[in-house]
């Protein structure tokens, strides 16, 4: 009963990615060809959205839901983390058809196929883990 909100949320949301298209294959592969808006539309007003959230939380002091104060850290700024993980990132997306979330929402809509994506992302995680020390961060 406790994640009972958050469940509605996450199945909210999913209906919301379902009906903009964003989890549509086809969508995703006419956004990597550079010959529609529909996703990056989308995806630039969560960017928006996010900055303006992230701002008001910052102005207004927001607390959270249990009353603490939200305690945003600034990020270590580094050039090659974020092109060498938005590049395997983006290639992982292109090839898939889907990012994260998505993954999960064509899962329930009845993509299984959507099984293979979700271990090959599991075990590059795992893999992740393994090696991160090694990595350049």
């Amino acid at each position: 009963m406790k994640f009972l909100k958050f469940l509605l949320v996450g199945i909210f949301f999913g209906i919301v990615l379902v009906k903009s298209e964003a989890v549509s294959w086809y969508r995703i592969f006419e956004m990597f060809k550079f010959q529609s808006f529909h996703m990056y539309g989308i995806i630039g007003s969560a960017v928006v959205l996010g900055a303006i959230s992230v701002w008001a939380i910052k102005k207004f002091s927001v607390k959270s839901i249990e009353g603490k104060e939200i305690n945003l850290p600034p990020k270590d700024k580094s050039f090659t983390r974020y092109i060498l993980g938005g590049t395997i990132f983006g290639l992982g997306w292109a090839l898939a058809g889907a990012c994260p979330g998505p993954m999960y929402i064509l899962l329930g809509a009845g993509f299984f196929s959507m099984l293979i994506v979700i271990a090959a992302a599991t075990l590059g995680t795992f893999a992740y883990g393994l090696l991160r020390n090694k990595l350049p961060h």
